[in-house]
């Protein structure tokens, strides 16, 4: 079974067309064909692996970006999925990252953390993203303290999950690679 890049370059080959011609319809296509999810990580969670593994476990960013990117290639076959990550102890530089996705992304998986709680401009700049948002949380906000069973997130968000641990990030994909599909 030949994969979608070998069809599309046997097609281009067919069509006698210059070389820069087949590269820029072969790169163009790869941008249409190709989504890219980015995962938001709010403030703390650069610490995540050391900070409270009671409560967060022992996994770090880099296990949970590793096993998401595994996911978006098994999950939607017909559809090239890749992953990017990105983590922030500061407001500002979340919403850039939110504004930057508008013309990057299919999706954004966001873990808001304490932000969810306090943080309307957060969702000001997700109501701005036209894709796909699901809010991910590692532990179950709702079984904690009184203040954190309420998200601002989660009134943008086409999905939410908490309390899967940092499994949660991969359901995140699994659920944006079957609506991208």
């Amino acid at each position: 079974m030949r994969s979608w890049l070998e069809e599309i370059n046997q097609t281009l080959e067919r069509k006698t067309l210059s070389f820069n011609a087949r590269i820029y319809a072969l790169t163009h296509h790869l941008q249409i064909m190709s989504k890219l999810i980015t995962i938001l990580n709010g403030p703390n969670l650069n610490l995540l692996g050391q900070r409270q593994p009671e409560v967060y476990g022992t996994d770090t960013l880099d296990d949970v970006e590793k096993q998401c990117q595994i996911v978006a290639k098994s999950a939607a076959p017909s559809v090239a999925l890749s992953v990017e990550q990105k983590q922030t102890n500061h407001e500002g530089e979340m919403i850039d990252f939110i504004h930057l996705c508008r013309t990057t992304s299919a999706a954004i998986i966001i873990n808001p953390a304490a932000w969810s709680h306090t943080s309307v401009a957060i969702l000001d700049a997700l109501n701005t993203f036209d894709g796909l948002v699901i809010e991910v949380h590692i532990s179950n906000i709702h079984a904690r303290e009184a203040f954190r069973h309420h998200s601002y997130v989660s009134a943008r968000a086409d999905g939410v999950i908490a309390g899967c641990g940092v499994q949660g990030y991969s359901l995140a994909v699994q659920r944006i690679a079957t609506l991208l599909s």
